[in-house]
């Protein structure tokens, strides 16, 4: 485990636009986390749900799907816990708000093959909008969907960003700890 990256400068935030940050992924997860796409922050420390005031990292603990809140740096440490973690679009941005439709449509293709893949129990899409974009469902609510890819089964999470105003801490992580009683029932690992 390496220690807490250095607080990028305005310069390397800048610098990061467009960057990727490579999928914290295996096959056979409990569940495949999917952000929106990074951010600029995260591209530039190379770790997801890295910008400080991301609630990602203490609701996935509080949710108890790790036994301590990890940290931005230690995301490899949740393939131990069969989770994972991806993007709809790969490319960071400043904002959500940046990205095209073509994109989340095309992002929404290469995450259902990334999904084939990797065949995780469930697919985590975190932020209504973007599923909605991603995915053609303009209906689509926080919650388990009716529509699976392969045999992957998909629940959308309230956005874990400090922005995301509309869900407390302590309801997201509710909602996120629904999703871990479903998939820990019947869970027996990779390949089960």
């Amino acid at each position: 485990m390496s220690g807490p990256p250095r607080r990028p400068t305005r310069a390397e935030l800048e610098a990061a636009r467009d960057r990727v940050v490579p999928d914290v992924a295996a096959p056979g997860l409990r569940v495949l986390f999917c952000g929106i796409n990074p951010g600029l922050y995260s591209a530039a420390t190379g770790h997801h749900f890295a910008r400080p005031g991301n609630r990602f990292w203490p609701v996935l603990h509080a949710a108890g799907f790790t036994p301590r809140q990890l940290a931005p740096w230690e995301e490899r440490e949740l393939l131990g816990y069969g989770l994972g973690i991806t993007n709809v679009v790969a490319r960071a941005s400043a904002r959500a708000d940046e990205l095209s439709h073509e994109e989340y449509v095309e992002g929404g293709r290469a995450l259902e093959g990334r999904v084939r893949r990797w065949r995780p129990r469930w697919l985590a899409v975190v932020g209504v909008t973007a599923y909605r974009a991603a995915f053609d469902d303009r209906r689509a609510q926080v919650g388990p969907q009716e529509r699976t890819v392969g045999g992957t089964r998909i629940w959308v999470l309230p956005n874990p960003s400090g922005l995301n105003a509309h869900w407390s801490a302590a309801d997201m992580a509710a909602e996120y700890g629904r999703l871990r009683a479903a998939a820990e029932d019947g869970y027996a690992g990779a390949g089960g």
